[in-house]
């Protein structure tokens, strides 16, 4: 665990190194139940294929176990606080020793991925890809220059399809780049083993996929 500052304040996070440095730089943005082991393992995946990887803590320390207990936590967020953690630490990955000076890349959980998505709008000049799990947001497209990987479960009932295809077809309208997928069978929430939801097949295809379009984009 690490801590990064925040203006006048502090923001903890996990951060992940690999063997060899510098290296590529991604951002990790967990889902709704905040920094749990699921999430700071990614970060411990990431960096044994080569990666700096840093998870900010956006709940500042609160979890949760059960669906109920996220919905009360993103019903209780300080969306400045959070939205002020996550730039801080893009700043923080991006000055780190250990990154190369070429672009970072976000990567997203859930409600994550809306962050992923509006952080590569918001600091466009830092963020070179971003990775979507399940997760849509609109953003200022226009304004990005990264490349955009997402994978999606078919039919998943927290991500309409109707809603992903928009998010797709706005990126494309922008002229980024964007490659979408669809994981037959599978659920929300099938990148995480402690989840029900969990998929295996599913879970270590999009994984591959993901370490491949990371090595493109970052090199």
């Amino acid at each position: 665990m690490i801590d990064f500052g925040i203006g006048q304040q502090r923001g903890i996070g996990y951060m992940a190194l690999p063997r060899q440095s510098p290296a590529p730089g991604v951002l990790v943005l967990h889902a709704w139940w905040g920094l749990t082991p699921t999430f700071t393992a990614a970060c411990d995946r990431l960096a044994a294929a080569g990666f700096v990887a840093l998870a900010p803590d956006l709940y500042a320390g609160k979890t949760a176990a059960t669906i109920e207990q996220a919905e009360r936590l993103l019903a209780q967020r300080d969306s400045k606080r959070m939205d002020a953690t996550a730039l801080a630490a893009l700043d923080h990955i991006r000055a780190h020793p250990a990154v190369r000076s070429s672009g970072i890349a976000t990567l997203g959980f859930s409600m994550g991925a809306a962050w992923a998505t509006e952080l590569a709008s918001e600091r466009p000049a830092d963020i070179a890809a971003a990775v979507i799990f399940y997760g849509t947001a609109g953003a200022d497209f226009a304004a990005a220059r990264a490349s955009y990987l997402a994978h999606f479960a078919e039919g998943d009932e927290w991500e309409p399809e109707e809603g992903v295809r928009q998010m797709e077809a706005d990126i494309r309208a922008a002229g980024r780049a964007a490659t979408f997928y669809s994981y037959p069978g599978a659920k929300h929430w099938f990148m995480e083993p402690n989840r029900p939801e969990y998929s295996l097949p599913a879970a270590e295809l999009a994984w591959d996929r993901t370490l491949a379009f990371l090595r493109e984009q970052l090199g």
